[in-house]
């Protein structure tokens, strides 16, 4: 939808009138699919790794691009690492 500025008569859009980013995602692949991805494993310590911020937390899927199975199955291999002291819960 447009909206017309009454002042110049010129044609803006609602992005730039309520400050709205525009992007879209370019074609981003899970990195944890294809014939080529490692197994999402609670034993395999330094692919989990890659997945937890500093602070011990679980990154986001929009952050680290991976699917919404693959992030689910990552979520719990990180979530089975900590219970068995595979990994830590926070870093200090």
């Amino acid at each position: 939808m447009k909206k017309v500025c009454m002042s110049e008569n010129n044609i803006i859009s609602n992005s730039v009138l309520f400050n709205r980013k525009q992007y879209s995602k370019k074609g981003s692949r899970c990195p944890l699919s294809g014939k080529d991805a490692p197994e999402i494993d609670y034993k395999n310590i330094q692919l989990l790794k890659k997945f937890i911020s500093e602070k011990g937390r679980i990154l986001p899927s929009r952050i680290s691009s991976v699917s919404a199975k693959k992030q689910r199955e990552l979520k719990n291999a990180i979530k089975r690492a900590r219970n068995i002291a595979l990994l830590p819960f926070t870093t200090i």
